[in-house]
C-alpha cells in the first residue's frame, strides 16, 4: 500500500506562485512516476505535469512556461513549483504516483489540495 501526503495549496493574487510538495510512503517501486492533476468543478481530472524516475518530465500546454516540476527519488517526493499563476488554474490539485511491475500497473492518489487563484 502506498499513502500520498501533499501540502502547499491555498489563495494567492493572480501573477503569485505557489508551491505543492507531495511525499509518498510505503511500498515505492524504483519503476515510477509522480505527477500531478487538476480538478474543475464538473469537469474530469486534467493532467498538469508528471516526472518519472529518470527525470523525463511531461508538461501540461496550458501551463508551460509557468509551472515547473521536480522529483527526489530518495525521499519519494515530488514538487510542483507554479509562477505566474491565473485565476484559470483555481482547481483541486491531486498527486499521484505510478508503480510499474512486469504484469501489473498501480496508481495511488492523494486527497487533493486546494489552489485559489484570485484576480
Amino acid at each position: 500500500q502506498v499513502q500520498l501526503v501533499e501540502s502547499g495549496g491555498g489563495l494567492v493574487q493572480a501573477g503569485g506562485s505557489l508551491r505543492l510538495a507531495c511525499t509518498a510512503s510505503g511500498t515505492i517501486l524504483s519503476a515510477n512516476a509522480m505527477g500531478w492533476y487538476r480538478q474543475f468543478p464538473g469537469k474530469q481530472r486534467e493532467l498538469v505535469a508528471a516526472i518519472g524516475s529518470g527525470g523525463i518530465t511531461n508538461i501540461a500546454d496550458s501551463v508551460k512556461g509557468r509551472f515547473t516540476i521536480s522529483k527526489d527519488n530518495a525521499k519519494n517526493t515530488v514538487i510542483l513549483q507554479m509562477n505566474n499563476l491565473k485565476p484559470e488554474d483555481t482547481a483541486v490539485y491531486y498527486c499521484t504516483i505510478v508503480l510499474v511491475t512486469t504484469s501489473r500497473i498501480y496508481d495511488y492518489w492523494g486527497q487533493g489540495t486546494q489552489v485559489t487563484v484570485s484576480s
